[in-house]
């Protein structure tokens, strides 16, 4: 099946977090934020070489929107219930779309670290992943030294599938790194 003809919610929620797809207009709140966290963040994802602006933040944005609706990366963003505050974002990314394969990345703003609020997205987008996308497979694939995205990849019951030995470069670097590959599968 195509999946341009899938339909599935742009928006759920969790216990404290609602979690939606970016929409334009949100740059502003992403720039914002990531310039609060950017030492943490640029640690792990390169989101530093997109976002130098408010404007790079809303291009980002608007294609991150035009690739939900085509079905090419399906990016949720993270809002605290209490007081809509933006702090993060969850993405999946589709692996195999026949096979429901879908790979998930994420990142925190420092200030919302340590509170459980990526648990909770976590777990909510693998609910959304198995009940309403089918999904068959997620994969959390992280470098080998990043501890915290193996606890909360092993935390919400991801198991550890291998390793993958100097595949990739370090970020900002020519130094090699390793990369695990965590997976859950359909029961």
């Amino acid at each position: 099946m195509n999946p341009l003809l899938l339909d599935f919610p742009t928006m759920f929620q969790t216990k404290r977090l609602q979690i939606r797809k970016p929409f334009p207009g949100d740059g502003t709140e992403l720039y914002e934020v990531y310039q609060q966290s950017k030492e943490d963040i640029d640690l792990w994802i390169t989101y530093g070489t997109t976002i130098q602006s408010e404007d790079q933040a809303e291009v980002e944005v608007r294609e991150a929107h035009a690739k939900f609706l085509l079905r090419k990366q399906l990016r949720f963003h993270l809002y605290v219930k209490e007081d809509s505050t933006f702090i993060g974002s969850i993405t999946l990314y589709p692996v195999d779309w026949d096979i429901r394969i879908f790979e998930v990345s994420f990142w925190l703003a420092s200030s919302a670290t340590h509170k459980g609020y990526m648990t909770e997205a976590l777990t909510g987008v693998i609910t959304f992943a198995f009940e309403k996308l089918q999904c068959n497979r997620l994969e959390i694939r992280c470098d080998a030294t990043n501890e915290k995205a193996k606890k909360l990849a092993e935390h919400t019951g991801f198991i550890l599938e291998g390793i993958l030995h100097k595949n990739c470069k370090a970020l900002g670097s020519d130094e090699l790194r390793n990369t695990c590959i965590y997976a859950k599968i359909k029961e």
